[in-house]
């Protein structure tokens, strides 16, 4: 069957078509894995992909080219990898000169991964890494620490892995993973619409993110039941992010409450306002602050109408409520006696 189109933003127009060589218009040799490979590999591994670990292998080698040049990489640099499976994106970013460290949790497919990078493209095998391991505990990677995330995240954890990855390797200045299309949305998403969440927000802690394009369901085996799409963050510069800029508030300034918030403070407002998100903020983080008198002393201290829901504050807005949070509960002493003189 012929692939969908995948359209992404990589810079530059695509066509529909199987890449070409100059020469003849024969098809350019390829190490990367097509259909009957991937297959092939399966049938030999007895490989029954499962819902579990959300496994769907990229069968179209377009496909993957057309993904490694939408992540923008800088010439040479590391690439961490997650979930690389019978190894198709993992050829796809080494045939492009780049260093892989691979994260794979089944042990069958870690076993073998080696095995296909040295068979398909035997003069990168020494820029491969592979690390047998569950992502969402990864807490240290072999050198040289990865500049770059690149993966087709397992669909069912997705959005747990990529926070946690953006959270403990700091060394990731750009990603580009491939998620369920309506993950995509929601990361993608800005303030004030429906899809807006705690996945919008929280991945806006860590960086600029976008929508970079929309895969169809025919380049996958086995085929998902809906689209995939791809989703790009670019790291905040140090000092440059929600947590390094002054506070939206009148009132409150990062230097007179000991410095930027964490991100654990910022990660519990984000939590308590979404966790009931019909609700005003006064009334959803009521159990945060401690009332809901509290909760509103502390959003008009950050400059936030009590009014206002969830979904309508960005980033750096829930910056400004927990710095106004460390004012309001230094100043409670201080209130406290005075009411009782």
């Amino acid at each position: 069957m012929r692939a969908e189109l995948v359209q992404v933003d990589d810079g530059g127009s695509e066509q529909d078509k199987d890449e070409q060589s100059e020469l003849g218009g024969a098809t350019a040799p390829s190490a990367l894995l097509g259909p009957a490979e991937v297959r092939a590999l399966a049938r030999r591994l007895d490989l029954q992909p499962t819902k579990q670990l959300g496994q769907n292998f990229v069968i179209d080698p377009n496909t993957i080219r057309r993904i490694v040049r939408s992540a923008r990489l800088v010439a040479g640099e590391t690439v961490l990898e997650v979930g690389p499976g019978l190894g198709s994106l993992t050829l796809g970013l080494l045939e492009a000169g780049h260093p892989v460290t691979a994260v794979e949790i089944d042990p069958k497919l870690a076993a073998e991964l080696p095995a296909t990078v040295a068979a398909r493209l035997p003069a990168a095998a020494d820029r491969f890494r592979l690390v047998q391991a569950d992502a969402l505990r990864i807490r240290e990677l072999p050198a040289p620490e990865p500049t770059a995330l690149v993966a087709n995240l397992p669909y069912n954890v997705a959005v747990p892995v990529l926070l946690h990855l953006l959270e403990q390797f700091p060394s990731l200045e750009r990603v580009l993973v491939m998620v369920q299309l309506e993950v995509a949305d929601r990361l993608a998403a800005e303030p004030g619409g429906r899809i807006y969440g705690v996945p919008s927000v929280k991945a806006r802690w860590y960086g600029e993110v976008r929508k970079a394009g929309v895969i169809g369901k025919n380049v996958f085996w086995p085929a998902p039941n809906i689209e995939s799409g791809l989703v790009a963050i670019t790291r905040h510069a140090p000092g440059t992010g929600p947590a390094g800029e002054p506070a939206s508030g009148p009132e409150v300034s990062p230097a007179d409450v000991g410095g930027p918030p964490e991100r654990r403070e910022v990660f519990a407002i984000i939590d308590a306002a979404f966790a009931q998100r019909r609700k005003t903020l006064r009334a959803a983080l009521a159990g945060w602050a401690g009332s809901a008198a509290r909760a509103e002393i502390v959003l008009r201290r950050a400059g936030v109408d009590p009014t206002a829901r969830g979904e309508a504050l960005g980033v750096r807005q829930y910056v400004a409520i927990a710095i106004a949070a460390r004012e309001s509960a230094r100043d409670t002493p201080r209130d406290t006696a005075e009411e009782q003189q």
